[in-house]
């Protein structure tokens, strides 16, 4: 023997082949071959992944680029407000959107109040901020508010609006303010769609930056904790990093071609999901790394070893977070149906990294990269230490049942709250959090006029309908106003009363014009036998109470005239919310039936993969249930999008069968040697830390979303943060554990043949 131990190659040298005979009776292993070659292809990737990262990298901060919040462009064809769209661009050359501009004082508006914004419009004219001619000043009839409808441009950027916010700002700089005696003010505020489009854009600015830099600090610092170690933080964040530029890369040419369309939403939940996805694999790379490193001298056996070890769990996972993120392909949101494709080719990018760069950095610098822990051989004859995970696996052992059940009516108890979770819709003036003016105009400009004031509801109709329609829309509640579109008209439109009599349209083009009727009003222009028709209506036309009025306006018109369609922004509004929940009522079930088959292929059973369903969903349905109590009545949100619920689902689900197949996959490994009862209980002690250390991490990295200063994603970031770790830490850790436990042997119905029969 000391023959052999004198002969062996060092464990580390770079030349032949290894054989090695532990010290105090360990095993003889067998020589790695093509050493060379192993650690040259290693070498290889190592350089590839850098070259990959530095190519992708410039690519973090032109992704914003090819990415739209205009909710418009997410419709489907199908959407009556799509529909309508293309039939109202008939009507006008122009593509314009209502930059609407609102002045209050409190005291009352004076003339040279009109007069200075009125002259604004040559200011910004000759800025080329304004697409065509703005409307004159409109004087509310309380006398203390003006409105200015500015036409921009629908490629207006939000630097765009700023400029015009400045603009504004410098002319009344003056005047603005209070004064503390008499307690006066002038304030004056940019809002409408193209204001909110602005304050949207601005509160996803930092997405590119702040929100990654926080995501990374955090798993940063959770690894350091873990590891407690300099060095492999590092090599796992730039995993993580490289990951996500090559996800960015192949994203960016895909929407830059057309073939995807993304939003700032999309683009926040594809760098927090490639980062907490690459971590969590390098996770479990790194944890059965150092498990060999205990039994194994050799780096390059050890990392071939971990190796072996994570390619079917991780490709599990992954594959099966990919077929459910697929299954959003069959919806019809645009923006819902793209996070399919995105996210997916995250995931995929993800595993790459974790199973090729990792392994390849671990084994070329061995195990100094857990410096100054360095992990030691073991002999064989050691036994494994009692940790935290053997002693909770004890307590697993001793009262399964109880265990299970308590924790499941515990988990139970905040169903009761999820039918408080209100995911009908909120309106666009709630998606910024903070400070928001297009918000604070909206305020004003519904306190002095009529809410849908220069956004009205468009109803494309018959011409020989309208007279009908105009009265069917005039006797609903909601219904400010009425125009139809008439080209000869010095304003563009005719007004038209509740019984559909078109009015004279007075002289002039201002508040202060005389008022000189025409003999007969201009004809409504037609356009392949159809009329335009707009409604003012009194709520603001981003509320939930304007969708309901055009909910009612089209029930009117539709029974008037069934080939009539509604459009304008809070028909929009309303679309995208009906489309959003129909996604959600489809993608829903199916994902759960696409990860119930994987999972009953990967195990080899039909009710362990049931119960692991149901158990992620009762944890789906706490972590909602939960959050409809915050949301409610800590936060006090008015309500949430309905794609929330879907984007929550997608991710709680289809990553808690990460630690489902990380967990029961060691859990079949061991029940196959052990039989169920010891093998569930050797599993959790093999996957406990690691499976509540990337719980940790994924929860770190969704809770940075929170930094965005938009509702979509703060919520989204609390249900995801909140519904991970009560999934990793209580779910994973005690109530599958102590259920199978419970069950045995039969957990593996009906396939149980090969599982031995578990000790009396």
């Amino acid at each position: 023997m000391s023959r052999h131990l004198l002969s062996t190659t060092p464990p580390d040298g770079p030349d032949g082949d290894v054989t090695i005979q532990e010290p105090g009776g360990g095993r003889s292993a067998a020589p790695v071959r093509a050493r060379r070659s192993l650690i040259a292809l290693f070498a290889v990737l190592l350089v590839a992944w850098v070259g990959i990262a530095g190519v992708g990298g410039p690519y973090f901060g032109k992704i914003s680029e090819v990415a739209t919040n205009d909710r418009s462009t997410f419709l489907p064809e199908s959407a009556e407000s799509t529909k309508a769209q293309s039939l109202i661009d008939g009507f006008s050359d122009d593509d314009d959107v209502p930059a609407i501009v609102v002045l209050e004082n409190r005291d009352g508006v004076t003339e040279q109040d009109a007069t200075k914004l009125d002259g604004l419009t040559t200011a910004l004219d000759d800025e080329g901020l304004l697409a065509s001619e703005a409307s004159p000043v409109i004087p509310a009839d309380d006398g203390d508010a003006l409105e200015l409808i500015l036409p921009v441009s629908s490629e207006t950027t939000a630097d765009d609006v700023e400029a015009i916010r400045t603009i504004i700002s410098d002319e009344f700089s003056d005047s603005t303010g209070a004064d503390s005696e008499s307690g006066t003010a002038v304030t004056v505020h940019v809002t409408g769609p193209a204001g909110f489009s602005a304050d949207l854009s601005e509160a996803f600015a930092g997405i590119d930056g702040i929100l990654l830099l926080v995501a990374l600090i955090a798993v940063f610092v959770i690894l350091v904790i873990v590891y407690r170690s300099p060095l492999l933080p590092v090599i796992v964040l730039f995993t993580s990093v490289a990951a996500l530029s090559a996800s960015i890369f192949v994203i960016w040419h895909l929407a830059d071609a057309g073939i995807l369309l993304i939003n700032g939403q999309v683009q926040g939940i594809l760098f927090i999901l490639v980062v907490g996805a690459t971590t969590d694999y390098s996770l479990l790379v790194v944890a059965r790394f150092r498990d060999a490193l205990l039994t194994e001298r050799d780096r390059l056996r050890a990392g071939l070893a971990a190796l072996k070890g994570v390619l079917e769990p991780i490709a599990a996972s992954g594959g099966t977070v990919i077929a459910g993120l697929l299954v959003l392909l069959l919806t019809d949101l645009a923006s819902t149906r793209a996070l399919g494709p995105v996210a997916a080719i995250g995931i995929l990018v993800a595993m790459c990294a974790a199973l090729t760069f990792l392994p390849a950095a671990l084994i070329i610098i061995g195990r100094a990269v857990f410096w100054p822990f360095l992990p030691k051989v073991r002999p064989a004859s050691a036994g494994a230490k009692q940790g935290l995970w053997s002693r909770i696996a004890e307590v697993v052992a001793r009262r399964p049942r109880v265990i299970w059940i308590g924790l499941v009516v515990l988990l139970a108890l905040p169903l009761l709250a999820f039918p408080q979770f209100k995911a009908s819709g909120v309106a666009q003036s709630d998606f910024v959090l903070g400070e928001s003016e297009a918000r604070d105009g909206q305020d004003v400009l519904a306190e002095h006029f009529p809410g849908g004031s220069g956004s009205p509801t468009q109803i494309v109709v018959a011409d020989d309908q309208l007279k009908d329609a105009a009265k069917a829309v005039g006797s609903l509640g909601g219904v400010e106003s009425m125009t139809v579109v008439a080209n000869d008209s010095p304003s563009g439109t005719v007004a038209i009363d509740d019984e559909g009599t078109l009015q004279s349209p007075q002289g002039g083009g201002g508040p202060d014009a005389a008022e000189v009727p025409q003999s007969s009003p201009p004809a409504p222009t037609e356009v392949d036998g159809q009329v335009l028709l707009e409604v003012t209506l009194s709520d603001a036309a981003d509320s939930l109470a304007a969708e309901d009025t055009v909910t009612s306006i089209r029930d009117a018109v539709h029974d008037v005239d069934v080939q009539a369609l509604v459009g304008g922004e809070t028909a929009v509004d309303l679309d995208t919310n009906t489309t959003a929940e129909a996604d959600r009522a489809l993608a829903i079930p199916l994902i759960l039936l696409v990860i119930t088959v994987i999972l009953i292929l990967l195990l080899r059973s039909l009710l362990a993969p049931l119960l692991l369903v149901a158990l992620t969903v009762l944890s789906f349905g706490t972590a909602l249930g939960v959050s409809a109590l915050v949301f409610n009545h800590i936060i006090g949100f008015s309500g949430a999008d309905p794609s929330v619920p879907l984007y929550a689902f997608v991710f709680l689900v289809a990553l808690g069968i990460d630690y489902n197949i990380f967990l029961m996959s060691r859990v079949r490994e061991e029940s196959l040697r052990f039989g169920t009862r010891k093998g569930v209980l050797s599993g959790l002690v093999a996957t406990g830390g690691v499976i509540t250390s990337a719980g940790i991490v994924l929860a770190a990295t969704f809770a940075a979303l929170a930094v965005i200063p938009v509702m979509f994603l703060f919520q989204l970031a609390f249900i995801v943060t909140f519904g991970v770790l009560l999934d990793a830490i209580l779910v994973r850790s005690l109530v599958v554990p102590a259920l199978v436990h419970d069950i045995g042997r039969s957990v593996w119905w009906p396939w149980r043949k090969r599982i031995p029969i578990d000790d009396a």
